[in-house]
């Protein structure tokens, strides 16, 4: 599963400006619902939820929050960099400014787990959040996020 399946260009967002988890949840919401055609509302609900078990945010600066939804046909995945970091209550208790939100059908199974893998594969890199930290437009961000997926399948 390759990146670029999981989020394309239109979902990649430069400069998010949130100033809390729950603000930043409602954007992605709001975003997420104008790619889904899924209720604004239900998507929230569902990475809320998904909150209450245990935090989405990974260390680093990185979040991914996910969640499953009745009504999706496919996987769905957006990408924002934030303004500024915000607590996000984050493993390592440092404030997150990547957020890659997936969204999956409530029949995904291993689908899901492996787009979340792959997310995390490509996050995990410290060189390739750095340019991604460094990039100023949605396109540079784009590429970068689909171009080091295909750097590191090569090497």
């Amino acid at each position: 599963m390759e990146i670029q399946d999981l989020v394309s260009a239109e979902a990649v967002i430069a400069k998010l400006n949130a100033s809390s988890k729950k603000q930043l949840l409602q954007e992605l919401s709001k975003r997420a619902a104008t790619l889904t055609g899924l209720a604004e509302r239900e998507i929230f609900d569902t990475l809320l939820e998904r909150e209450r078990l245990g935090t989405t945010g990974v260390g680093n600066g990185i979040a991914i929050p996910h969640g499953k939804l009745p009504g999706l046909d496919g996987i769905v995945g957006m990408f924002a960099r934030l303004d500024k970091p915000i607590d996000y209550d984050a493993i390592d208790d440092q404030p997150v400014d990547l957020v890659f939100l997936l969204l999956a059908p409530e029949c995904a199974g291993a689908d899901h787990l492996k787009a979340l893998a792959r997310i995390s594969r490509l996050l995990r890199d410290r060189t390739t959040c750095e340019k991604i930290r460094g990039a100023d437009t949605t396109d540079a961000l784009y590429v970068l996020l689909t171009e080091e997926n295909a750097n590191s399948q090569a090497a």
